[in-house]
């Protein structure tokens, strides 16, 4: 994770910054959402002084990348301002553009608090059952994407893998945090929260259809991501996310998420909407 981060600079100028990156080999080939976000938010951040940091980015997924292919990163200087940046940033497969983005950095001001409390009565990651146990079934194939990535997920009340448990209801909680400790830069911890946000937000829509990811035929694809950084906190440690999905309709799906602390600060909070295109003997009206 940390070395598809590092992104190259390049000696090629147009009117705009130009970085390239490599993907992290993935099973069906395709590159991760949340890496190319996480990548576009690096690229523009290397176009900026340190103390000016991403408060928020609104993203949109246009094409499926291949993960064994580069990506190049151009990035639009769009304005800068005496507390606030505003940056586009594209990335780029082949010519073509596989996703955009238009992120807004600030200084760090003073100013009104206040945030939405984290859920009461949560149980702690190390009193759930790790990933690793909730894998009966899968692919081999399958089972490395989850067991070799860099991140540890824990999930309220289990996962959806292979079948949906309890209620089916459009909410769940995960807790989540990278395997290893990382470095103490905040940018870094920044694009890595950004990278762990597309992992499992979309779910709160599949769980209130009783719709498990091994279900046959069916079609999951990010449209866009949207998000906004309150807080600085570690990805290295526990941190809990709060996802939930207000509506579904047309083919679309719409999942909401709140990112705490592990002591209660809220960190982040994140929109998606997906496309997902489900058989017509496992749709609920």
């Amino acid at each position: 994770m940390l070395a598809v981060l590092d992104l190259s600079g390049s000696d090629a100028r147009t009117t705009e910054d130009i970085f390239t990156g490599r993907s992290q080999s993935m099973p069906l080939g395709r590159v991760y959402g949340g890496q190319v976000l996480a990548q576009s938010i690096v690229a523009a951040s290397r176009t900026l002084p340190d103390d000016r940091k991403v408060h928020s980015m609104h993203g949109y997924f246009l094409r499926p990348g291949d993960s064994t292919k580069g990506i190049t990163f151009s990035v639009d200087r769009i304005h800068d301002g005496r507390s606030f940046s505003t940056r586009r940033t594209q990335a780029y497969q082949d010519g073509v553009p596989i996703f955009s983005m238009i992120a807004s950095f600030q200084d760090e001001d003073p100013g009104l608090e206040h945030q939405a409390p984290m859920p009461a009565g949560v149980p702690h990651p190390d009193d759930l059952p790790d990933i690793e146990a909730r894998l009966d079934g899968l692919h081999p194939m399958t089972k490395r994407f989850f067991t070799d990535r860099p991140v540890e997920l824990r999930h309220i009340p289990s996962p959806i893998y292979t079948s949906v448990e309890g209620p089916r209801r459009p909410d769940q909680m995960v807790w989540m945090r990278v395997r290893r400790p990382i470095p103490d830069d905040p940018a870094i911890h920044r694009a890595a929260l950004a990278y762990l946000t597309d992992l499992t937000i979309q779910e709160s829509i599949l769980r209130a259809h009783g719709i498990a990811w091994t279900t046959p035929g069916l079609k999951v694809a990010s449209l866009d991501h949207a998000m906004w950084w309150h807080r600085f906190g570690r990805v290295d440690e526990w941190m809990l996310y709060v996802q939930e999905s207000p509506s579904a309709r047309g083919g679309r799906g719409l999942a909401t998420g709140r990112i705490y602390s592990a002591d209660g600060a809220l960190l982040a909070s994140v929109a998606q909407e997906i496309m997902v295109r489900v058989p017509e003997e496992h749709r609920l009206y």
